[in-house]
């Protein structure tokens, strides 16, 4: 068996609400990129994805909600509403398809604290998710802000990850997203994390990083003459990351010599791929193939296929 940590869907349910209600305020650049949502593929088809987890029957799925952040486009009490739908709908198909999926990721209202950590209650709680998905930034705000804390404390006591997704900067107009720029946005949120007072304060707190750390591994050394602090290296280490590097071994290799095995997680991005790949299951193969040729024992293979995953979020598989 193995964990595929970082696949995306978006609920149709509460991608149309979004949309709804994104129209009588968005832009028309606004209104595109939600729209994107709504085209056919593996991210909101379930009878295509299956077809698609028919090549790979040994390979579970944990579901997470992508771009867009829902607070970019509505306020407090619609992103609540939103959120809420799609952590629903989530759980249904965790429940529906243990088969298919092992569990899933919240999304939260960041644009009110005190209504996303009612959410994050009720979806770990009372809908048995997994952790939480965060973005690089919330509406431009760092990921070491003061206001944060409850949440962080919160993911601590319930020992769940956080998911952690690049989105564009605040600056930026929605779908300018670019194919570095949002590799920079995670890394510089993960050196935000790792030189601030967030694992110094909450020092077990789990966050996975999407597409292995970024670039983090890559400019380890520059990151230790240029960043120098102790604290900071150390810190950029306790993150868990998963291996959706679209096939490079070479790539895994060096996160493997920054991260270890230990903290490193099966995962592929399914379905990105697969919308631009004609009759492909997107990433998955090309990922397999990456990870079978890593240059690393076997049992540590086993431990980015399965093991780190049901360990980190206490499965009993």
């Amino acid at each position: 068996m193995k964990i595929d940590i970082y696949t995306h869907w978006w609920p149709r349910k509460a991608a149309q609400a979004l949309l709804d209600k994104a129209k009588s305020g968005g832009d028309e650049a606004t209104l595109k990129y939600l729209q994107r949502r709504e085209s056919r593929s593996a991210v909101n088809d379930l009878d295509l994805r299956f077809r698609f987890m028919d090549r790979h029957p040994d390979v579970l799925h944990v579901l997470t909600i992508s771009n867009p952040p829902v607070e970019r486009f509505v306020g407090p009490r619609d992103a609540a509403q939103i959120s809420a739908m799609a952590n629903d709908e989530l759980a249904e198909l965790v429940v529906n398809h243990p088969d298919r999926f092992v569990g899933a990721a919240a999304i939260l209202p960041m644009n009110d604290l005190e209504l996303a950590l009612k959410e994050c209650d009720r979806a770990i709680r009372d809908l048995g998710l997994q952790g939480v998905r965060l973005y690089s930034n919330i509406l431009g705000e760092a990921l070491d802000s003061p206001r944060l804390k409850p949440l962080y404390a919160k993911m601590v006591e319930y020992d769940l990850p956080i998911w952690l997704h690049p989105t564009e900067p605040a600056t930026m107009s929605v779908g300018q997203e670019t194919l570095l720029g949002w590799e920079y946005e995670t890394s510089k949120a993960m050196m935000t994390l790792a030189s601030s007072w967030v694992f110094e304060e909450f020092p077990t707190l789990k966050v996975i990083t999407h597409h292995l750390g970024s670039m983090i591994p890559f400019f380890e050394q520059r990151i230790r003459w240029l960043a120098p602090s102790r604290r900071t290296h150390a810190n950029l280490r306790r993150f868990y990351n998963d291996t959706a590097l679209y096939g490079s071994t070479p790539a895994l290799m060096c996160g493997y010599a920054f991260f270890g095995a230990d903290h490193i997680l099966f995962g592929t991005d399914m379905p990105l791929g697969s919308m631009y790949i004609k009759n492909s299951a997107g990433f998955m193969e090309w990922t397999l193939r990456a990870v079978e040729g890593m240059d690393i024992p076997q049992s540590e293979k086993e431990k980015i296929y399965l093991e780190n995953a049901v360990q980190l979020l206490n499965l009993a598989v």
